[in-house]
């Protein structure tokens, strides 16, 4: 049986060791990582990042943050470098930036954050407090140049967009956008990435919650807009529903070796998305999912079965 716990073994199968100053060492998988364009600029980005919510943002918050040193340092001896966090995710963005520039790390991490002044409650946000937050974002993160900052979930993007498109006229930031993971907003996300200027959304996609591939992936790839994916296991959804199954042998058709993987290949499998960037706070996770963006990724037909598949398990309590 194909556990998360021992996928290592089988992922990892060609290893190489990449020593870091923390003084831990991780194994890396031979095989290139694959990489995908952004649509606005044509640079690669690697197919698979790193989420810093959930359990990522629950360890920043304890006193003991030494596992998220060993994700940084697994992320990019794995060969990845996305990094997706917001203000909102607690401690995270701040831990982070910290952690990196302590192992020096800072430069080889292309950085996106979010920016949300919206009072809670209210609806509008008040501008001087939008930039003190990107500046504060600066700060934490160690950056004179942000690589990505997207309004988070779609808040007052009146006030906000604009704000993200001057910093980026102006030099600071790279990349902007919009981000969503509530059904509800869906339309209004679809509103906006037909009418505005913009490099990237952020999406919530998961082989059992393939709503965006109807309208929102189609349009992304033809307004030529990024797509950073958001919670591929369905937060913990899909760990439920999986339970103990083993890992189908037809998988390895596609080079999954464990169920993260399999996951993480259906949504990266698709040609509108840019970056996977599942969350996790243990090293071992993160190498594992940088396996989903490694060897074959599974064609039209594969994918069909996989979500198939899915779909015949019973749905999570």
């Amino acid at each position: 049986m194909t556990t998360r716990r021992d996928c290592l073994k089988f992922s990892l199968a060609a290893a190489v060791a990449a020593a870091f100053p923390h003084g831990r060492a991780f194994a890396a998988d031979a095989s290139p990582l694959l990489t995908r364009a952004i649509p606005s600029s044509g640079e690669a980005l690697p197919l698979v990042g790193l989420g810093s919510s959930a359990t990522f943002a629950q360890v920043a918050r304890s006193e003991d943050v030494s596992a998220l040193r060993d994700v940084l340092q697994a992320l990019v001896a794995g060969g990845g470098s996305v990094f997706d966090t917001a203000p909102a995710y607690g401690a995270s963005e701040e831990v982070a930036g910290t952690i990196a520039r302590e192992l020096g790390l800072t430069g080889r991490v292309f950085w996106a954050t979010k920016l949300n002044a919206v009072p809670r409650g209210g609806e509008k946000a008040d501008p001087a407090a939008a930039r003190e937050q990107l500046e504060t974002s600066f700060r934490r993160l160690g950056k004179e140049r942000l690589d990505l900052v997207q309004v988070h979930n779609l808040a007052d993007i009146g006030t906000q967009l604009p704000l993200l498109q001057q910093y980026k006229a102006d030099g600071r930031i790279r990349y902007v956008g919009v981000t969503s993971t509530s059904k509800p907003a869906y339309p209004r996300l679809i509103e906006v990435m037909r009418n505005e200027e913009i490099d990237f959304i952020g999406v919530d996609y998961a082989v059992d919650n393939r709503d965006v591939e109807e309208t929102i992936l189609p349009l992304a790839q033809e307004r030529r807009i990024g797509v950073l994916v958001y919670v591929p296991f369905g937060r913990t959804r899909l760990w439920s529903r999986i339970g103990d199954r083993p890992l189908p042998d037809w998988a390895a058709e596609f080079d999954a070796a464990s169920w993260a993987q399999f996951m993480i290949k259906y949504v990266a499998a698709h040609p509108a998305v840019t970056c996977v960037t599942p969350a996790t706070s243990k090293a071992r996770n993160m190498a594992d999912n940088l396996g989903g963006g490694r060897g074959r990724l599974p064609d039209a037909d594969q994918r069909r079965r996989m979500a198939e598949f899915i779909d015949a398990l019973p749905a999570a309590d």
